[in-house]
């Protein structure tokens, strides 16, 4: 795949490997004709305030695929909300994905624990095994540092990498790139 700002094109991840994962379910329309991936992290202060937008116009286009890749990167907390929500069945992670969305502040695993016995996840048999969530956390950090990301929020849409917030016009723009068109 090539994407503009990829700093080691030996590393690069594949098309398939960056738009889709086998742990990770797809939020948005799962056959939409572009598809968004968002490297984040449940601390990122700027992940969490974008996060309704972003979701709001994924809903408004409706074409559109969403992949959220978890690239804990602020600590063990963000690691251990990671883990939890990734290992859950794709109806569960979509509740917990928007619960942890929603918080306010740092986490601590305590809040984690509380925050998805509050969705109703509490109890439930993991949909993936501590190895497949694991190895998705380890393929998403690979492909994060193969694109040289600095940090979350960060976007794959088409053929380019784009560091930092995405507000709707931003966002717009790059869909309409991805889909061939210009402004």
């Amino acid at each position: 795949m090539p994407v503009t700002g990829t700093r080691v094109a030996a590393q690069q991840p594949s098309s398939e490997e960056v738009f889709s994962d086998p742990v990770t379910p797809v939020l948005g329309n799962p056959n939409g004709e572009v598809t968004i991936v968002e490297f984040f992290d449940y601390q990122c202060p700027f992940c969490k305030s974008t996060y309704p937008d972003l979701k709001r116009f994924v809903s408004d286009d409706g074409n559109l695929r969403l992949v959220m890749r978890d690239w804990p990167i602020f600590g063990e907390a963000s690691r251990f909300a990671a883990e939890r929500v990734l290992a859950l069945d794709p109806q569960a992670y979509g509740r917990a994905h928007e619960a942890l969305m929603g918080t306010e502040g740092q986490l601590t695993e305590n809040d984690v624990i509380e925050v998805l016995e509050d969705t109703s996840v509490k109890g439930l048999a993991p949909a993936h095994s501590p190895e497949a969530v694991a190895d998705t956390l380890s393929r998403n950090d690979r492909m994060a540092k193969a694109f040289g990301l600095a940090g979350t929020p960060s976007f794959a849409i088409g053929s380019k990498i784009y560091g930092g917030v995405l507000d709707r016009n931003g966002l717009a723009q790059a869909v309409l790139e991805a889909r061939g068109k210009r402004t």
